[in-house]
C-alpha cells in the first residue's frame, strides 16, 4: 500500500460476519462510505489486506487486517455534489431546520469520513446553524447513521439548541422508523430493552453488553413478506446503531446490513447496498413556541424498489 505523508491508515480487523464479502462492499460497510468511494481508494493503491494490495472484487478474509489510507478521491467530490441536491429541507424557521437526509451523508463531520456532512451541505446552501455545541457538532441535537435516510432536526438558534437537547435527554421527542428485518419477528410486536456498548473487538461496531448504556426499542410488525418483515420502530433512547444492534441480537438483522449479520444474498437480490432503515416520522414540541409539530418522510427510491421486489408474488431468494 502506498503512503501519504501525515496520513495514518485506518486499521480494520475483518469480523466473521464480513468474511467472504467483496472488498469494495465489505470495506464500504465498515467505513460508512459508498462502494464507488472505496473502489477508487482500492484503484489508487490505498487498501491492503494482511499487507497485500486488494482488488475490488477480492474477498475479505476472516480475521485479516485491512488497512485503508483515507485520501480525497474524485468520487468524494462527485458524491458530495449529488448529495447536496438530494438533501431535502422539510421545514425551517429562524430557530430550527428539519431535513430529509439521504443515505451517504454523515450527520456531522467526523475523523475518517471523507464524504459530505449535513452541516456542510446546509452551509453550501447558505444556511447557518447555531454555534452551540462542540465545534464539529454545532447545531446537531440528534444523529442518523451515514447509511440511514430520513428526518433530522437541527438547531439554528442557541435557545433552540438548548431546548431540543433537553427534549432528547428527557425522551419526549417522538422518533418513528421503518425497518425491513430478516425473518418474521415472534412476537410480532414488543420491546427490546438491552444495554448497548462499543465492541471491544471492532471499534466501528456496537454490541449488547451489561456494561453498556440503557437502550429501549419498541417495534410493531406492519407487513409480513417473503424472507422478511416490515416493522415500525419507536425509540426511547438514541444509542449509536441501536436499531441495528437490537434486531441483530433478536436474530432478525436489518436487510442489507452484513455488518450485523444480514444475508448478503438477500441484499443482492433486492439490489440494496445499505441497511433498509428510514427515519419515517419525527414529532416534538417546537423549542420556542411550544407547539407540537410532526413531520413525515417518504421512502427513498432504493428502499421503495427493494420493498416492492419482496412484495412480488414470484419473489424467490
Amino acid at each position: 500500500m502506498r503512503s501519504v505523508a501525515g496520513v495514518q491508515p485506518k486499521m480494520l480487523p475483518v469480523p466473521p460476519d464480513m468474511a467472504g464479502l467483496r472488498a469494495d462492499a465489505g470495506i464500504a460497510k465498515m467505513l460508512g462510505l459508498s462502494r464507488t468511494q472505496v473502489a477508487e481508494l482500492i484503484q489508487s493503491g490505498s487498501v491492503s489486506q494482511n499487507g497485500q494490495p486488494v482488488g475490488k472484487s477480492d474477498r475479505l478474509i476472516d480475521g485479516a487486517l485491512v488497512e485503508v489510507l483515507l485520501i480525497e478521491t474524485r468520487a468524494n467530490i462527485e458524491v458530495s455534489a449529488e448529495d447536496v441536491a438530494s438533501l431535502k429541507i422539510v421545514f425551517q424557521d429562524e430557530h430550527i431546520i428539519v431535513i430529509d437526509k439521504p443515505s451517504g451523508v454523515v450527520s456531522h463531520p467526523s475523523q475518517g469520513f471523507l464524504g459530505p456532512s449535513v452541516p456542510g451541505v446546509l452551509l453550501a446552501r447558505g444556511i447557518q446553524l447555531t454555534t452551540s455545541g462542540a465545534q464539529e457538532r454545532q447545531g446537531i441535537v440528534q444523529r442518523l447513521d451515514v447509511g440511514t435516510s430520513g428526518l433530522m432536526v437541527l438547531a439554528k438558534s442557541e435557545a433552540a439548541y438548548s431546548n431540543l437537547k433537553q427534549a432528547f435527554r428527557d425522551r419526549v421527542v417522538k422518533k418513528t422508523y421503518h425497518a425491513l428485518v430478516q425473518g418474521h419477528p415472534d412476537p410480532s410486536a414488543g420491546t427490546i430493552d438491552t444495554p448497548i456498548a462499543r465492541s471491544t473487538k471492532h471499534d466501528y461496531k456496537f454490541t449488547i453488553s451489561p456494561d453498556g448504556k440503557a437502550a429501549v426499542t419498541h417495534y410493531d410488525t406492519l407487513e409480513m413478506l417473503p424472507a422478511a418483515a416490515l416493522v415500525q420502530v419507536g425509540l426511547e433512547t438514541g444509542r449509536t446503531h441501536q436499531i441495528r444492534v437490537h434486531f441483530a441480537h433478536f436474530r432478525h438483522p436489518l436487510v442489507g446490513d452484513p455488518l450485523y449479520g444480514a444475508d448478503p444474498k438477500l441484499a443482492r437480490a433486492l439490489d440494496l447496498d445499505r441497511q433498509w432503515l428510514h427515519a419515517k416520522k419525527l414529532g416534538f414540541e417546537h423549542p420556542i413556541s411550544g407547539e407540537f409539530v410532526e413531520f413525515e418522510s417518504d421512502y427513498p427510491l432504493d428502499l421503495e424498489i427493494a420493498l416492492n421486489r419482496l412484495r412480488e408474488v414470484n419473489f424467490r431468494l
